[in-house]
């Protein structure tokens, strides 16, 4: 798995969080993903939305794409379509995907790198497998999360953030056995690099096999873990959680000094998740405005989105760019 791998003996560590001074967070439900075909084909699981998205504000939607081993041929993305109205966030663990937008940004997102894309107030995007990966197959591994944005920033010009593998923080648990990934947000006085207009944490963790993993978390704040691959358990009940499922964490109860999520790795993990329980741990502070969405559009009220189709066939919303063909691709006269 190339997502960021280090040594989490060399690492800045998490502080230890006393068991009787911490308010633990404890599990209010289950979520197991739905599996449905997005873009030109592919398979995403999708643990939300479906749950009461009130839950999850300020995340709209969720979608885990692989672990897949692609033949040659089988790899598949999006066609150009529009956003408006929030914040498109696609992390690849492994393989790549190519963007590009109508403002010009975008590149290829490959092996732990992040793609965030702030619609906001209008954009076209695409999303693809690079062509040696359709011609080749490989393996790939991925996923797009969409952070909603508040009502004053919804109108905000589009912007592109390109996160390199490289510049995600990284940090050890307590004890020196697993390794944590500070993509937004930040954790314990360690910020991540992803700048957001809504304060979020968005962390990528590997929990060594048979190992706790506690994070001091924000009062304020919801909180998720979403499984990729591997097993475990969450929350101080020890409820289990395999890959593909989505914990929902209940709100603080402000006994303790100090909030916590706790987490701890089954002692056996199958093979694809060797170097331990590989999840996904998201929280934030919700916006709580109401919610109108259509398709790729979440605004506050349906006028908005009426508005959104109107702005988008008018051409407000970017425009495509002209694909460029060499002279190799030129129909014989």
């Amino acid at each position: 798995m190339p997502a960021v791998m280090a040594d989490p003996l060399t690492l800045p560590r998490l502080p230890h969080l006393p068991d009787a001074g911490t308010d633990w967070r404890r599990v209010a439900k289950i979520v197991t993903a739905k599996r449905q075909l997005e873009g030109e084909g592919f398979e995403v699981r999708r643990p939300f939305p479906g749950i009461d998205l009130s839950l999850a504000d300020p995340f709209l939607l969720l979608d885990h794409m692989g672990a897949v081993e692609y033949a040659p041929g089988e790899a598949k993305g999006t066609p150009w379509h529009p956003h408006r109205g929030f914040e498109t966030v696609t992390y690849i663990i492994d393989g790549a995907f190519q963007h590009q937008d109508t403002t010009g940004g975008g590149g290829l997102i490959s092996d732990g790198a992040t793609q965030w894309m702030t619609a906001a107030s209008g954009i076209q995007h695409i999303e693809q497998p690079p062509p040696e990966l359709v011609a080749k197959g490989g393996l790939f591994h991925g996923v797009q999360l969409w952070v909603n944005l508040p009502r004053a920033q919804k109108w905000v010009q589009p912007r592109y953030q390109d996160i390199e593998a490289r510049d995600v923080k990284l940090l050890a648990a307590d004890d020196g056995s697993s390794l944590v990934r500070v993509i937004a947000g930040s954790l314990a006085g360690h910020d991540g690099p992803g700048v957001t207009y809504t304060p979020i944490n968005y962390l990528h963790a590997t929990v060594a096999p048979g190992a706790r993993l506690a994070l001091p978390w924000p009062r304020d704040f919801n909180a998720m873990v979403y499984v990729l691959s591997g097993r475990g358990t969450v929350g101080v009940e020890q409820t289990g959680l395999d890959e593909g499922q989505l914990a929902v964490f209940a709100g603080s109860h402000h006994h303790g000094a100090q909030d916590g999520l706790v987490v701890r790795a089954a002692d056996s993990q199958p093979q694809a998740s060797a170097n331990g329980w590989e999840i996904l741990i998201l929280g934030g502070l919700p916006i709580r405005e109401p919610v109108a969405r259509y398709g790729p559009f979440v605004m506050n009220t349906r006028d908005e989105i009426v508005q959104a189709f109107e702005d988008f066939q008018a051409g407000r919303m970017g425009t495509v760019p002209v694909p460029h063909l060499s002279a190799a691709d030129e129909p014989l006269s």
